[in-house]
C-alpha cells in the first residue's frame, strides 16, 4: 500500500506497519465495483470543454494494477474506489488534466492507458496495455499533470516521502483511445472535479451532432432513429418531449439503445401514439422537458433545424436485390435486404437458395447476423469451396425444406428471386530472375508471366520508387542480401510474393600477422573470410617469394640479418569471375628478440632516440615497464613495448638527470615470470 502521511518513517515505523496490516485487510475486503463508470467496460466518455463533477465515489476496488517502473517494494497498486473515463485524441499534442477533490485532504490517484483496439478490461492487472502517464503520490490535494514536472510517471514510494504530486503532460496522439482512472485511495467516498487544459492535443470532437437515419417499423408505430455519432444517454426525455409531433401523432416515449450498460447511444426507439397511414413525413426535435434535444457527449444538442425525411408505406415484401461486393476467391456471399428478415426463417443448411454457374459448386449454409431480437439485415450464404476460377454464378431464393423462402420482420414471405454475381481467376505474384555478375556492380533482370487478367505489378526493391512494368531490371552497386517484394492484381484479386536474392560476389583481401617477427621463425597468416565465391590466392612475400595456397604451406620464414629488415606482403584474392582485391601490409623482421634497454637517450626530436624503453619485446606478455625520478617519484608507465618514454612527465620537460627503470613481464616461450631494473641518462 501507499504511504499515508508525510512523517518520516524512523519516527512511525510500528505504527505504520500495524496500520499497513489492518488496511490492507480492509481494502481486500471491499467489494468488487458494479457502479456504472466503475469499471472499464463501463467509463465515462469525457471531452475537453468544462469541469465534469463527481460527488460522491462508492467504495470499491477491481484488481491490481500495473504500473511500469513502480514494481517491487512495499508499495502495491490497486483501483480502490474508482472511476473510469474514456476519450479520443482528435489532434495529437500533450494532454493537461487536473483532479480536484472537494475535500483538500483527500489523496487521489491516476494512470492511463491507450486501449486503442482493445478491451477496455485489458488494464486490469496485464502489463500488455500501453501506459503513457500516471501519478501514485500520497500526498493529499489536487494532482494531474504540469509543465514544470519531470516524470511521466510518478510511484508510490516509502523511501521517499515527498513523490511530485504531478507529472509530466503525455503526448497522445490523433485517432487514438485512451482510458483514464481516478482512484480515491483515501477512501472517504468524497468527490473531486476532473478537468481538462494546459495542453496542447484536442479531445473534443467538432463533429456536429445531427440525426442520420430514421426507418419505421411493420406497423407503423415506431420509428429507428440512427444519430450520427454516439450521444449522451441522460440527455434524451424518456417520455418523448425531444420529437416534434408530425401527421397526427406525437412520440409517447423513446428507448435509447445500449444506456442500460453505458452512458452514451447512437440508436433510438421512438414509441409513436398512433400508426402512421401511409405517407410522406418529416422527424424534426425540440427542447424536451429536461430543457434540450439530444446532447454529444460535449454538451452540444442536435440543431432544432436538423430535419430528416422519411417515408410510411404498406409493408411489402423485402425482395433479393442487393448482394454486397464479392471479394477474392470467395466461399460466401452476403445479401443486403432493406428490410430486417426473421432468423428463424432462414434455413442453416442452406436449403432457401441454389446456385448455378460456369462451373459446379454446392451451397452448404446459410447464416445471418441475428440481434437480440432475432432479425438479421444480412444473410450470408456459405459454399463448399473457394471461388478462385473466373465464372459468373447465379443464386436464387427458393422454398426450402420449411416450406416457404425467408420471412422478414413484418412477416411477409420473400418471393422466389435470383442475383447473379461475377469472380476473377487468383493470381500468384511468384517471379524469376537471373543474375549478371560484375566487379563493381551487379544486374538482376526481374520476369513475372502475368496471365489471369493480371493487369497492375508494383516491384519493391528495397529502395527508390517502386516499378511498375510486367518484368523489371535493377542495378545494385552493393552486394549481400536484396529482399524484392512484388505485388500483382486484376482490380478484383491481388497477391504478394517477397524474395531473398542473395549478392555472393563481394570481395575484399585481408589478413592478419603480427608486425614483428623474431628471426628465424615462421610467420603466421590469418586471412579473413572475405567472398562467399571460389577464389585463387597470391602471396607476395616482398624478399623475391611468393605463394599461391590459401594460407602458405609451409610457413614462410624471413632471412635473418645483421639489422632489422622491413618487407611488404601482398595479399590478391580473385573470385570465379575474375574480379580481383588486394592488400598489403608491412613486417619487421627483427635481427634479435633480445629484449634490451639503453642506457641513454636523446629527446631532441632528430629522429635518433628521442624515446626511451626496452627494444625487441615481442615476446614479453604482461608487459609492464616504469620509469622514477631520484626521488623515488614514478613519473612513467607503459604496458606497451611499442610506448616509451618521451621525456615529460605532466607535460613537463624533465631534467637531463639519471632516472631509475622496471621491467616485469613473462617470457613467452619459456612461461617465465622475468623483473629487470637499472638507470639509464636523460641527455638534452
Amino acid at each position: 500500500m501507499k504511504q499515508l502521511s508525510a512523517l518520516k518513517i524512523t519516527a512511525i515505523k510500528y505504527l505504520f506497519l500495524f496500520f499497513l496490516f489492518v488496511f490492507t485487510i480492509s481494502v481486500n475486503a471491499q467489494g468488487p465495483c458494479t457502479t456504472l463508470g466503475q469499471t472499464p467496460s463501463t467509463a465515462f466518455p469525457v471531452c475537453g470543454t468544462g469541469v465534469f463533477l463527481q460527488s460522491n465515489v462508492p467504495g470499491c476496488v477491481n484488481s491490481s494494477i500495473y504500473v511500469p517502473r513502480c514494481t517491487g517494494g512495499a508499495c502495491s497498486y490497486q483501483d480502490i474506489n474508482p472511476f473510469w473515463y474514456k476519450f479520443t485524441c482528435f489532434q495529437s499534442g500533450t494532454l493537461g488534466l487536473l483532479i480536484d477533490p472537494l475535500s483538500s485532504s483527500d489523496d487521489y490517484d491516476w494512470q492511463i492507458w491507450d486501449i486503442t483496439g482493445q478491451n477496455p478490461n485489458v488494464v486490469l492487472n496485464n502489463n500488455s496495455a500501453v501506459v503513457i502517464a500516471a501519478n501514485w503520490s500520497a500526498i493529499p490535494g489536487q494532482t494531474g499533470t504540469a509543465n514544470n514536472a519531470r516524470n511521466l510517471i510518478e510511484c508510490c514510494s516509502f523511501n521517499n516521502f515527498n513523490p511530485p504530486k504531478f507529472s509530466a503532460l503525455p503526448n497522445i496522439t490523433a485517432g487514438r483511445t485512451y482510458l483514464l482512472m481516478v482512484s480515491n485511495f483515501s477512501r472517504t467516498q468524497q468527490g473531486y472535479k476532473l478537468s481538462f487544459g494546459g495542453g496542447t492535443a484536442v479531445i473534443t470532437d467538432t463533429k456536429e451532432p445531427l440525426m442520420q437515419e430514421v426507418k419505421t417499423n411493420c406497423g407503423g408505430d415506431q420509428l429507428r432513429l440512427k444519430l450520427n455519432k454516439k450521444m449522451k444517454c441522460n440527455s434524451v426525455a424518456a417520455d418523448g418531449s425531444d420529437i416534434v409531433a408530425f401527421g397526427g401523432v406525437t412520440a409517447t416515449s423513446v428507448n435509447a439503445t445500449g444506456c442500460g450498460s453505458g452512458f452514451e447511444t447512437d440508436s433510438l426507439i421512438i414509441n409513436l401514439s398512433a400508426p402512421l397511414p401511409p405517407g410522406t413525413y418529416v422527424l424534426k426535435l425540440k427542447n424536451g422537458s429536461d430543457g434540450n434535444t439530444i446532447l454529444d457527449i460535449c454538451d452540444r444538442g442536435i440543431p432544432t433545424t436538423d430535419s430528416l425525411v422519411f417515408k410510411y408505406d404498406i409493408p411489402k415484401p423485402t425482395l433479393l436485390d442487393s448482394i454486397a461486393p464479392v471479394a477474392c476467391a470467395p466461399n460466401e456471399v452476403r445479401f443486403v435486404f432493406k428490410k430486417l428478415i426473421q432468423c428463424a426463417s432462414i434455413d442453416a443448411n442452406g436449403s432457401d437458395f441454389s446456385i448455378s454457374g460456369t462451373y459446379p459448386v454446392t451451397i452448404t449454409g446459410a447464416r445471418g447476423n441475428c440481434n437480440s431480437d432475432g432479425l438479421t439485415s444480412v444473410i450470408i450464404v456459405s459454399f463448399n469451396q473457394s471461388l478462385q476460377t473466373k465464372g459468373t454464378f447465379t443464386i436464387r431464393l427458393r422454398a426450402g425444406l420449411d416450406g416457404n423462402t425467408i420471412i422478414d420482420e413484418c412477416n411477409q414471405v420473400t418471393p422466389p428471386s435470383q442475383l447473379s454475381f461475377s469472380v476473377k481467376d487468383t493470381v500468384n505474384a511468384d517471379f524469376t530472375y537471373s543474375i549478371k555478375y560484375g566487379c563493381l556492380q551487379d544486374t538482376v533482370d526481374y520476369f513475372h508471366p502475368g496471365g489471369n487478367e493480371i493487369n497492375k505489378w508494383i516491384w519493391n526493391f528495397g529502395s527508390g520508387a517502386p516499378k511498375t512494368n510486367q518484368n523489371e531490371t535493377q542495378i545494385y552497386r552493393s552486394f549481400g542480401d536484396k529482399m524484392t517484394t512484388l505485388v500483382v492484381t486484376n482490380g478484383f484479386c491481388s497477391d504478394t510474393v517477397t524474395k531473398n536474392i542473395r549478392l555472393n560476389n563481394f570481395i575484399n583481401a585481408d589478413f592478419k600477422v603480427n608486425p614483428f617477427q623474431c628471426p628465424g621463425e615462421p610467420i603466421t597468416l590469418n586471412p579473413l573470410p572475405t567472398s562467399e565465391r571460389p577464389l585463387t590466392y597470391l602471396w607476395n612475400f616482398g624478399d623475391g617469394r611468393t605463394s599461391t595456397d590459401s594460407v602458405p604451406s609451409p610457413p614462410h620464414i624471413y632471412a635473418t640479418g645483421i639489422r632489422n629488415s622491413t618487407y611488404t606482403i601482398t595479399y590478391t584474392i580473385t573470385n570465379d569471375l575474375g574480379c580481383s582485391s588486394s592488400i598489403q601490409k608491412q613486417v619487421i623482421s627483427l635481427f634479435t628478440c633480445r629484449i634490451d634497454v639503453p642506457n641513454a637517450f636523446t629527446p631532441n626530436e632528430d629522429g635518433l632516440n628521442d624515446t626511451f624503453g626496452p627494444l625487441n619485446a615481442v615476446k614479453a606478455d604482461n608487459y609492464i615497464f616504469r620509469i622514477y625520478n631520484r626521488w623515488g617519484q614514478q613519473i612513467f608507465e607503459s604496458r606497451s613495448w611499442l610506448q616509451n618514454w618521451d621525456g615529460t612527465f605532466k607535460g613537463i620537460l624533465q631534467n637531463p638527470d639519471t632516472y631509475v627503470w622496471r621491467l616485469s613481464y613473462i617470457d613467452r616461450d619459456t612461461k617465465a615470470s622475468v623483473e629487470r631494473r637499472g638507470t639509464f641518462t636523460l641527455i638534452r
